[in-house]
This record gives C-alpha cells, structure tokens and sequence, in this order.
C-alpha cells in the first residue's frame, strides 16, 4: 500500500493559459488521497477540477499490512480522518506522511468521491458552495478530460463509463498517466499532468476558436472532431518529455 505522504507544493510553473476558455478535468486514484489528489491540487491553479476514486473504499497504511485504516467514500472527511489518526498514533502517521496528505487534502476539498457514484451530468453547486479547489466551473457535472494515475485505475473508469451507455451523447478524453504511489512521485506526476493539461487546453482553445464556440459546447461537431484528431500527436509529444511515465488514451462517452 502506498501514500507515503503528500505536499502543498505549488507547480513550479503556471499554466499557460491565464484567461479565458478552460478545458475541465478530474482526476482519478485508487482512493482518491495521494496521486489523483497532488494533480487535483497543481491542476486547480488554473482549471475547473475535480477527482475521484475508483477503490471499493478508501484505504490507508496502518500499523500493519493487515490492519489498513478503512473507510467510505462519499462522507468521512479528511479533516476526519486526520483528527483519528492524529489519535490514535500521531507519531507513526507523521512518520509516515499520512498527516501530511490528509492536511493537505482536506484544504483541496472536504471528503474524498467514488466514480462509480458520480453521475456526470448531476450539477454541483455544493462543491462551490463549500470551496473546493477547482470546484468553479465544473457546476453542471461534466469534464472534458478525465485523467487516471494508475492502469487499473484506467481500466474501471472506461469500463464503467461503457457500462454507462452514453447517456449524455458526449466525448471524454481519458487518460492514464502511470505513477507510482509515494509522496515524490505523486508531486512530479502532477506536474507531469499540468503539463499534458496546457497542452490539450491550448489545442481545444484554438480549434474552439476555429469553429465557433457554439459547436464546442454542445458536444460535438467540427471543433470538437478537431480536438480529437489532435489529441494523439499532442500526447506522443508530451510523451517525449515524460518518458518514465507511461501513458494511455482513449475517446470515450458519458
């Protein structure tokens, strides 16, 4: 088990894109702690954010492989779970950066989701209302590019997205971008994640412009069908610049 901890380590660069026409993202882990929330928290600095986890429960290290701190999405916090462990062994969860994560994460949102809860479409007005980081702009419940951090991670986000049957008739970007689960590969995946941001934002924000904003919001048409055919060259150059982190995608429907 992983989640050796955390930061509140800003991306040494901002993005790009400073104004203007943003693609929305989410990101997504096994427990929607450590990885999916480093990239939460480097993404949010510019764009409409959310993330999730993909996990049964929400899983932590405990005193032992075989007594793991165990909870459910959707309703514990993180500021609860840090005031627990905090308890229970304050110096092992110190030790072992759980503290950390937890107080960081707990200041990107107030308590980890499940994707195969989440209703894309459902608006989330509560997620502004009680201030989670990139929660502005992601109210009516949809994103234009979903990005896991582990392949199994990819592989239950596409498979329950196919079990969804397309409800909405619209496209998704799905990626993975493959990161181990400690504190200092989760703080250069993330980077490596804002980087892949900047530049799906760039091309979407030009073929936006190139055929009308109208045809871009609703889904589909020219704009949209520019982006997608862009969207492959644009990761196998990003791949040149992370090659230790392998890569995935695919065009998917929510």
């Amino acid at each position: 088990m992983g989640l050796d901890g955390a930061s509140d380590t800003r991306p040494e660069e901002p993005a790009k894109d400073e104004g203007g026409f943003k693609l929305k993202f989410c990101t997504v882990c096994a427990s929607n702690q450590n990885r999916s929330m480093e990239a939460h928290l480097q993404l949010s600095s510019n764009y409409p954010t959310i993330s999730f986890g993909t996990g049964s429960l929400v899983r932590l290290p405990g005193p032992s492989l075989s007594q793991p701190n165990v909870y459910p999405f959707n309703s514990t916090t993180y500021g609860a779970m840090h005031d627990e462990l905090q308890a229970k062994d304050p110096r092992l969860y110190k030790a072992n950066g759980l503290l950390t994560m937890l107080d960081r994460n707990r200041h990107i949102k107030s308590f980890p989701e499940r994707w195969q809860n989440w209703q894309p479409g459902i608006p989330r007005f509560e997620h502004v209302a009680i201030g989670d980081k990139g929660a502005r702009g992601t109210e009516g419940g949809i994103v234009d590019v979903v990005i896991t951090c582990e392949e199994r991670c990819w592989d239950a986000v596409v498979e329950d997205l196919l079990n969804r049957g397309s409800p909405l008739n619209r496209p998704v970007h799905v990626f993975n971008v493959d990161i181990k689960d400690n504190h200092e590969e989760a703080l250069v995946g993330g980077k490596a994640i804002l980087d892949l941001a900047n530049r799906l934002n760039d091309a979407a924000k030009e073929e936006r412009e190139r055929a009308g904003a109208a045809a871009w919001e609703q889904g589909g048409g020219a704009a949209r069908q520019g982006f997608d055919e862009r969207v492959p060259d644009i990761l196998a150059e990003w791949q040149e610049k992370w090659p230790n982190m392998p890569a995935l995608w695919t065009l998917a429907w929510f």
